[in-house]
């Protein structure tokens, strides 16, 4: 039987999170570990780097944690990736959907082969991943999935099209493979971040500093409130904490859920 404590709710449970050797996904993992779950990081880092990030999260949490490669664009790899997480944690609780590249060009300069590729990670890849995840999590009557959507899967901005198509799309995934497994102990939820302090985000800042000629606190300002009433960034750690807080039993009922953390973002 699951051992469930108030500090570590999630022990027992295993995790595989795509995209999380830094940022957002790191953030996701780390959150995950803390709480009790063995982990899967997976990236595009180099494998020695992977490990040994792994085994960080390892020493510091005191679970299982491993390392995995994967091309996200690639549906045979994706779902060699679930096998093997399966494989690694001997099965599979918790698939966080994390993953995901930008680019941005307005429509008619949009190149195909870019369109395309953004949607092949940020939606594609998804939904392989859910669909070799989905029959296991089915069979043992539990599982947990959440989408790292974006304010963009709610709202539009110019420059985005294949970014706002696919985050739009993933949303209604989620709502849908939160409908067919409502009744079978799967929850499926997407979250929707603003700006997030993150290192990308930290080279647009610094972009908009040296273009206006602004100080690193106006320019993040400044960046920030050009979409967001609220000027505060969210931290990766609050999504980290989300994201466990649907992991958990507490979130068993809460399902189907685009939700936004993004200052305001889309209350205007």
């Amino acid at each position: 039987m699951q051992e469930v404590s108030h500090t570590r709710p999630l022990a027992g449970r295993r995790a595989l999170v795509t995209g999380s050797s830094s940022g957002i996904g790191l953030a996701i993992a780390e959150a995950l570990a803390k709480a009790g779950a063995a982990v899967v990081v997976h990236g595009l880092v180099p494998q020695a780097e992977g490990q040994a990030l792994a085994a960080q999260i390892a020493d510091a949490h005191l679970v299982p944690c491993v390392f995995l490669e994967g091309d996200m664009s690639n549906a045979d790899a994706i779902t060699g990736l679930i096998e093997q997480a399966q494989a690694a944690l001997g099965g599979l609780d918790i698939l966080v959907n994390n993953a995901g590249v930008q680019f941005t060009a307005r429509t008619e300069n949009f190149p195909i082969e870019r369109w395309q590729s953004v949607l092949n990670i940020n939606l594609t890849g998804c939904f392989v991943a859910i669909k070799a995840a989905l029959p296991a999590m089915q069979q043992q009557g539990f599982g947990r999935i959440v989408n790292i959507a974006s304010v963009h899967g709610l709202v539009a901005s110019v420059e985005k099209a294949a970014y706002v198509a696919a985050k739009h799309g993933l949303v209604g995934l989620t709502k849908v493979v939160a409908l067919e497994n409502a009744e079978q102990g799967i929850t499926c939820n997407a979250i929707c971040p603003g700006w997030v302090d993150t290192a990308i985000v930290a080279k647009q800042v610094t972009a908009r500093a040296e273009r206006d000629q602004l100080t690193e606190a106006d320019a993040r300002r400044a960046l920030v409130q050009d979409k967001q009433p609220m000027s505060r960034m969210t931290a990766p750690a609050a999504i980290g904490d989300l994201v466990r807080f649907l992991c958990s039993d507490s979130g068993q009922t809460l399902t189907g859920a685009a939700l936004p953390v993004d200052g305001g973002w889309t209350a205007q």
